[in-house]
């Protein structure tokens, strides 16, 4: 390793000794089994490869110190779950991971995979018996009936409202983009007590107040096609006016730095139809961000929403 310019890959897990919990987990779910159902474009499966790649070159951020170092130090990658192409069981054997770490109190990062990631994530929740509020960052609400009674990567967050459990606390939806938002969706989400943000709502104040209203442990799910198409081309379903990269990076800090934010993943990367690997670096500078938010919560007080809000370090 070079001690003058070291790199995530070089320093990942460095801290951690034996089978002890780790602060920090990235688990891989590479399927897009959903996708296909889901009539979107194959190829997100090989997503969590590219990102541990990218991620792995990244140098951890000067300005944050030695918080950020002792965060990737204590960062275990668990690798991949083991895919069977049927997508329920597979979901299932995602659950018992995430359920695993939550109970260790490590922060499980899991990265997709096609959405139907995010309905695996939330089981770990249902399996650890721990009620969770979502917050989804898309442009789309994933809220959509299952084909022929399957799941697929826009049913996630209907499954996790209906599930028999009822441990899906509430659901929040932001970044949605008007020509990709259908009626009933929204009339779903609004019927289940949900919220949705408008594209056109969304400001570096807007994101604060959303991560200020979280009132306990909250899974954040990032679907990066959000991101406009011209910054993120690689996606399963490319948006046309989607959020812009500094946005959507100042979403992922926070993540990381609200306290409130227990686990979170990135869905539909999608290599297949990346340009020059630009699709898989902001899934990796994503990820990087969480982490800074993470090392930086110990310098976020834990007072009022507000408070908490205008003390939390700018991304």
């Amino acid at each position: 390793m070079s001690t003058d310019d070291p790199r995530i890959g070089e320093l990942l897990g460095r801290k951690l000794t034996g089978d002890g919990p780790a602060r920090v987990a990235l688990i891989g779910f590479p399927t897009d089994e959903g996708v296909r159902r889901n009539r979107g474009r194959p190829g997100a499966a090989a997503a969590p490869a590219e990102i541990r790649r990218c991620l792995a070159r990244l140098v951890p951020d000067a300005r944050a110190g030695q918080a950020f170092l002792d965060v990737v130090e204590q960062t275990r990658d668990l690798g991949d779950v083991a895919i069977s192409g049927d997508l329920a069981r597979d979901q299932e054997r995602l659950a018992e991971v995430v359920a695993a770490q939550l109970e260790a109190g490590t922060f499980p990062i899991i990265l997709g995979g096609g959405h139907e990631t995010a309905y695996g994530h939330f089981l770990g929740y249902a399996r650890a018996k721990r009620p969770v509020a979502i917050l989804n960052w898309d442009a789309h609400p994933d809220v959509r009936e299952l084909k022929e009674g399957q799941g697929h990567s826009g049913s996630p967050f209907r499954q996790a409202l209906t599930h028999p459990s009822e441990l899906c606390r509430g659901y929040r939806v932001a970044g949605l983009l008007p020509q990709s938002a259908a009626a009933a969706h929204l009339a779903f989400v609004a019927e289940r007590g949900g919220k949705v943000v408008w594209r056109d709502e969304l400001t570096a104040s807007a994101i604060g107040k959303l991560y200020d209203q979280a009132d306990g442990p909250t899974l954040v799910s990032f679907d990066i096609d959000a991101v406009d198409q011209g910054q993120a081309p690689g996606v399963s379903a490319p948006a046309t006016g989607g959020m812009s990269t500094d946005l959507w990076l100042a979403a992922a800090f926070q993540a990381g730095a609200c306290a409130q934010v227990s686990s979170c993943d990135l869905v539909e990367m999608n290599p297949n139809y990346d340009r020059d690997g630009q699709t898989a670096r902001l899934a990796a500078v994503t990820i990087w961000h969480v982490l800074r938010g993470i090392a930086l919560r110990g310098n976020v007080p834990v007072r009022s929403a507000r408070k908490r809000r205008n003390n939390t370090p700018n991304p």
